[in-house]
């Protein structure tokens, strides 16, 4: 923006939405009468606790604004990108242009709900209007709860009340992308580099979602084999919002059950963080507290490199260290050992993915974690403990995902770091005495 403008603006502020079609908030924007001017903060609080300078998800994340921005000079518009904490960012831009309304879709996670109020509280102080809209979800907050008004704990009968409400609804649109001619007309700015905030230039390599009609129509045949391409690889683009939920779930209800319902496992996970925000350091269930975890260091080193002596397992999180990313079906497995066989407290092993994981989405990865170590919202009892080996019979028969991964693999390449029987019955014999 130049320091020429005079008319009245409103902002469209881009967070967890990165696409300029069907996207809520821009739309309401569009229409709101104001020419638009669409900004992006890298926020000064997030980067500064990522530990890693070649950090693929802010690759990533660069990579769309430039692709944005391409697509707004397109239609006269420039992106423009701070590097800043979000309210002094909004400081500067109500202090040196003519900015009289602000919008911007729901984030639900405990600290961008502290960092919008706080930038709600400057807004309103200098009679600058912050509009809101759900995005990212289908159902948010209080949308889908009990009939008695509290909040579901257990996935099934919320899912069933999500899909009876979805039943009388139909899947809004909010065609932004009809109305770009509404942006403020503006030189093209550059996208700051990732050196200017901080970090190493690096290939994110994120492969595209996949939403072929034959992929989603097998979904639920091949998705538990490691071995095959047979999921959507939508997570990392639902997370910053270069997919519209929207159409995945109309695309879901055509084609797939089971698919619609890893999507409905996503919003029953962020309506859990909304109203037990307790869930990101703590336990679900209190009474889990008493677990006495091991907490070797040594075996969890052992683990994030991958060196267990379980095969899949260790092909799962040799997957993750290369590539950011691990199959869905191998994730509950080398979760669950870790919680389980090396009772090690699931925090570790959550921070751990949330530093290695491309699509790492708090309250997905929080509430899997807790799945995982028996501690969370789940109805299944704590006794659920996978057996490493007979999932691998299962899942990979072949080794074809073992050996993709463990490159010099054979049998007995590793002696296991703890026999599954004794495991087991470790962890059972813990788990009770925390209960009792």
């Amino acid at each position: 923006m130049e320091k020429a403008i005079e008319q009245d603006i409103a902002i469209f502020w881009l967070r967890r939405d990165l696409r300029l079609f069907d996207n809520a908030a821009l739309y309401h924007a569009l229409k709101s009468g104001l020419p638009v001017q669409v900004i992006f903060i890298f926020d000064r609080d997030i980067l500064s606790s990522l530990p890693d300078e070649k950090d693929r998800r802010v690759a990533f994340i660069h990579a769309q604004l430039e692709k944005l921005n391409a697509q707004l000079s397109e239609f006269g518009a420039s992106l423009l990108v701070l590097h800043d904490l979000p309210k002094k960012a909004f400081e500067k831009l109500i202090f040196e242009y003519p900015v009289k309304q602000v919008f911007t879709n729901h984030d639900y996670e405990p600290y961008a709900r502290r960092r919008d109020k706080e930038v709600q509280e400057l807004l309103e102080a200098n009679e600058v209007r912050f509009y809101t809209f759900k995005d990212q979800v289908m159902f948010e907050k209080a949308e889908v709860m009990k009939p008695d008004g509290t909040p579901y704990t257990v996935f099934t009968p919320y899912s069933k009340k999500w899909k009876e409400r979805l039943q009388k609804e139909s899947v809004p649109e909010f065609p932004s992308e009809d109305h770009l001619s509404n942006l403020l007309k503006m030189p093209k700015k550059p996208v700051p580099s990732l050196k200017d905030i901080g970090f190493e230039e690096v290939d994110p390599q994120v492969p595209d979602v996949n939403l072929s009609e034959g992929l989603i129509k097998q979904y639920h045949k091949n998705r538990d084999f490691p071995y095959t391409e047979g999921t959507s690889r939508a997570g990392i683009h639902l997370r910053f919002g270069t997919v519209s939920v929207r159409r995945l779930v109309k695309q879901a209800l055509k084609q797939n059950e089971t698919w619609l319902n890893e999507l409905i496992w996503r919003e029953f996970f962020m309506m859990i963080l909304y109203h037990f925000p307790h869930v990101e350091h703590e336990n679900f269930r209190r009474k889990y507290d008493r677990i006495e975890w091991r907490n070797n260091e040594k075996e969890f080193e052992l683990w994030c490199r991958g060196e267990t002596g379980y095969p899949l397992v260790d092909a799962g999180m040799r997957q993750l260290n290369e590539t950011g990313w691990m199959h869905n079906r191998v994730r509950m497995l080398v979760a669950g050992f870790l919680c389980k066989h090396l009772l090690i407290d699931w925090r570790w092993g959550e921070a751990y993915f949330a530093q290695k994981l491309l699509d790492y989405e708090l309250a997905s990865n929080n509430g899997n974690w807790q799945w995982a170590a028996g501690t969370g919202c789940d109805s299944a009892p704590y006794f659920r403990i996978f057996n490493p080996e007979s999932q691998l019979k299962k899942f990979d028969p072949k080794l074809e995902y073992v050996k993709t991964w463990i490159k010099d693999f054979r049998a007995g390449y590793l002696e296991p770091i703890v026999d599954h029987k004794f495991g087991r019955a470790r962890a059972l014999e813990i788990y009770k005495k925390a209960l009792n």
